[in-house]
C-alpha cells in the first residue's frame, strides 16, 4: 500500500509534526522574547537567543537573518551582505524543509494543508522577498537581477495564494492563527504599497506580468497587521513609518500622514523609551514638523542610548547633517557629513560632495579650522564613485555631475550646492512648515543671486541662474506669495533651451508648477504641467525619483478631479 511504501516519511513526520504541532508556539514566543530585546538595545543577547536554534526552527531562522539584513542595509558593507545573504538562504532552506515535508504528506493522503505547512509557507515567501534585496545590494550584473526579480515574483505569488487561502471558507484557524495572519497582511500590505508608488510606465511593465498595487488596500492591510500582538505587527508598523516619514517624502510630495505616523510610533516610545529604532523615528517626525531642535534632540538621544550598533548613529548623523542645513548651520552640517564620510559606507562620494558644499559656503577664514579645501575635495568625488547591484547611485551621480566643473585651473564655483541637494531630498517641504527657516533660506539665495549678477556671463550662468529660481519658487509659494512662485517656476522654462547641463531643472520646474496649480485649484492645468514633465523629458540627473514624485503628484490631482475639490498640498 501507499503508506507502507512510504513509511519511513510517514513515520519521520508525524514524529516532526507532533514535536514541531507543540513547537511551533514555542518558537514563535521565544522569537517575540528576542525581538523585545532587539528593541531594547539588546543586540547580542537577541541574536544569541536566536542562533541557539536557527538551524531546526524557522522562526528563529528567520528572525535571525532578517536582523543580519538590516544590520546589512545600514552599513553597506560587502561583507555583511555576504554574510545576511548566506544567512538568509539558509532560513529559506529551514523553512523550504518544512514545507516539502508536509507537503509530500498531506497533498498525497489529505489534500488539506496543516498550520505549520501555512507557517512555512509565508516564512519562505519572506525569506525570497529579502533575499532579493540582498541580490540587488550585493550583485553587479544583469543575470543577478533576474535571479532577483524571480524571487520577487515567486514571493509575489506565495503571498497572494496565502491570501487567497485565508478568506477561504475551508480555512480553519490554528492556535497560531494571529501570527500567520500578521505574515500575509505583512506581504500583502507590503506588496500594493510599494508597487502603488511606481511610476506608470514601470508599473504597466510589471501588470503585464502578474503585478499589480493599490496603495489604499495596502496601507489598510499594513494597519491592520500592526494593530495586533503578533510576530509580525513591528515588522507592519515600521513599515508603515517608514512611508509616513520617508518613502512618502523622498519618492513622494510629503503626502505621508504624520499624525498617523504619531498614532504609530507613541506605544513602542511608551514601552521602550530607550530603544534607538523608536528614537530615530520620533526625531524623523519632529524633522517633518519642522521642529529641528526637537527632533536634533531626539537624534542625539539615539546615539546615547546605545553603542553597540553604529548604524543607528550613522541614520541619525545623515538626519542631523539635514537639521543643521535647514537651520543654515554650515559647520555643524558640515561635522556630521565628515563623521559620514569617515565612518560609514554607503556613499564616500555624497559624503565628500556634502562637506565641499557645506565649506562653500562659509569663508575662506571660516574654513581654516576644518584644514580641508573646497576645491579639492569637490575633485575627489568622481574617484570615490561606487556601484550597487551593478549601477551608480543616482546621488552619486548628481554629485560627480555637479563636481564636475572644479576639474579647472579656474573652477566657476556652485552658487549654492547644500540648497540645490536639498532640493534633491525634498527639504523643502521641511522648512515649509516654518516661515522663519524659509525665509532665511530665500536670504541666502537672494545672496547667491546677486554674486551671479555681479560675476561676468560664463557657461554656467543660465543653468546657475535657473538653479536659483526653481529653489526661490519653491521658497516663495510655501511663505504664501504663490504668483512670485510661479514666475520663477515660468523663467526655468523660458530658459529651457540656453540650459547646457542641469536639464533635471525643466522637469522639475514643470512638476513644481503643476503642484502649485494643484494648491490653487488648477486642477486641469495642473495634470497638463505634470504630464508634460512625466513624457517630454528623459535621460537627466535624478529621473527616476523625478517620476515617482510626478506619479504620487498625478494621483492626487486626479483623484481631486474626480472629487471635485481640492486640497492644500507641499511638494
Amino acid at each position: 500500500s501507499y503508506l507502507d511504501s512510504h513509511s519511513d516519511v510517514v513515520f519521520s513526520f508525524c514524529i516532526c509534526a507532533r514535536s514541531e504541532q507543540s513547537d511551533l508556539s514555542v518558537a514563535l514566543q521565544d522569537c517575540m522574547v528576542a525581538l523585545d530585546l532587539f528593541l531594547r538595545n539588546e543586540f547580542d543577547e537577541a541574536l544569541t537567543r536566536l542562533k541557539s536554534r536557527n538551524k531546526d526552527s524557522m522562526y528563529h531562522a528567520l528572525t535571525y537573518a532578517t536582523i543580519l539584513e538590516m544590520q546589512a542595509m545600514m552599513t553597506f558593507n560587502p561583507e555583511d551582505i555576504l554574510a545576511a545573504g548566506n544567512t538568509m538562504k539558509e532560513a529559506q532552506a529551514v523553512c523550504q524543509r518544512c514545507k516539502i515535508l508536509r507537503y509530500y504528506f498531506f497533498v498525497n493522503i489529505t489534500h488539506t494543508p496543516i498550520t505549520e505547512e501555512l507557517h512555512a509557507e509565508v516564512c519562505y515567501a519572506e525569506c525570497l522577498l529579502q533575499r532579493a534585496a540582498l541580490t540587488f545590494l550585493q550583485d553587479e550584473n544583469m543575470i543577478s537581477f533576474i535571479k532577483g526579480g524571480m524571487k520577487v515574483r515567486n514571493s509575489y505569488q506565495i503571498y497572494k495564494e496565502l491570501h487567497t487561502v485565508l478568506k477561504s471558507s475551508s480555512y480553519v484557524q490554528g492556535d497560531n492563527h494571529g501570527h500567520f495572519e500578521g505574515g500575509v497582511k505583512l506581504g500583502v500590505g507590503a506588496f500594493n504599497l510599494m508597487l502603488s508608488l511606481l511610476p506608470t510606465r514601470t508599473l504597466r511593465l510589471l501588470e503585464f506580468v502578474g503585478f499589480s498595487g493599490n496603495k489604499e488596500f495596502g496601507l489598510e492591510q499594513l494597519q491592520e497587521g500592526s494593530a495586533e500582538h503578533t510576530f509580525r505587527s513591528f515588522l507592519c508598523n515600521m513599515l508603515l513609518l517608514c512611508y509616513h516619514t520617508f518613502m512618502s517624502f523622498i519618492l513622494g510630495t510629503g503626502e505621508g500622514d504624520v499624525e498617523d505616523a504619531e498614532k504609530l510610533l507613541q506605544p513602542y516610545l511608551k514601552k521602550y523609551p530607550k530603544g534607538s529604532i523608536f528614537l530615530f523615528f520620533a526625531g524623523r517626525i519632529e524633522e517633518i514638523k519642522g521642529n529641528l531642535d526637537a527632533a536634533i534632540k531626539r537624534f542625539e538621544e539615539c546615539c546615547e542610548a546605545q553603542q553597540h550598533w553604529k548604524q543607528f548613529h550613522h541614520m541619525c548623523y545623515w538626519e542631523l547633517m539635514w537639521c543643521f542645513t535647514y537651520k543654515r548651520h554650515w559647520k555643524m552640517a558640515y561635522f556630521y557629513a565628515d563623521l559620514l564620510s569617515k565612518e560609514n559606507a554607503w556613499s564616500k562620494a555624497t559624503y565628500a560632495y556634502m562637506k565641499a558644499a557645506y565649506l562653500s559656503m562659509l569663508s575662506r577664514e571660516e574654513c581654516q579650522p576644518f584644514g580641508e579645501n573646497v576645491v579639492t575635495l569637490f575633485r575627489q568625488v568622481p574617484s570615490l564613485k561606487q556601484k550597487i547591484a551593478g549601477k551608480s547611485l543616482p546621488t552619486e551621480k548628481f554629485a560627480i555631475r555637479k563636481a564636475r566643473r572644479y576639474n579647472t585651473d579656474n573652477a566657476i564655483p556652485l552658487p549654492a550646492p547644500p540648497l540645490e541637494m536639498m532640493y534633491i531630498w525634498n527639504g523643502y517641504t521641511v522648512i515649509g512648515k516654518q516661515k522663519d527657516l524659509t525665509e532665511g533660506m530665500l536670504k541666502t539665495l537672494d545672496e547667491a543671486q546677486q554674486m551671479l549678477e555681479q560675476h561676468p556671463r560664463t557657461e554656467f550662468t543660465t543653468d546657475d541662474q535657473c538653479v536659483v529660481s526653481l529653489l526661490k519658487g519653491l521658497c516663495l509659494k510655501h511663505l504664501g506669495f504663490k504668483e512670485e512662485a510661479e514666475h520663477y517656476f515660468t523663467l526655468v522654462l523660458c530658459n529651457e533651451s540656453q540650459i547646457k547641463y542641469d536639464h533635471y531643472l525643466v522637469p522639475n520646474a514643470l512638476l513644481e508648477h503643476g503642484l502649485l496649480c494643484m494648491e490653487e485649484g488648477r486642477i486641469d492645468e495642473a495634470i497638463k504641467l505634470l504630464e508634460a514633465a512625466k513624457q517630454n523629458y528623459k535621460n537627466y540627473s535624478m529621473e527616476s525619483r523625478t517620476h515617482f514624485r510626478i506619479q504620487a503628484a498625478l494621483h492626487k490631482a486626479r483623484g481631486t478631479a474626480e472629487n471635485g475639490e481640492c486640497s492644500p498640498s507641499s511638494p
